[in-house]
């Protein structure tokens, strides 16, 4: 007689997720603000009141190599 109550139950785990924080920059003045920061604020605009910002991207230069 097989036991109905025995059940097979597999532990998932969890994988964390890994959130980058992205750095924009003002146009104007060139304050740089994070991801973070510009969500918090009730409309997107730096402190010198210019709404443009630029991803600030970084130092590092890939190079590929042409077919």
């Amino acid at each position: 007689m097989i036991n109905m109550a025995e059940e097979n139950f597999e532990t998932v785990e969890e994988t964390p997720v890994e959130t980058f924080d992205v750095i924009y920059s003002c146009l104007r003045c060139g304050t740089n603000v994070s991801n973070t920061e510009l969500s918090r604020l009730p409309e997107i605009k730096c402190i010198c009141g210019f709404r443009v910002f630029t991803k600030a991207r970084p130092p590092v230069v890939k190079t590929v190599k042409a077919i």
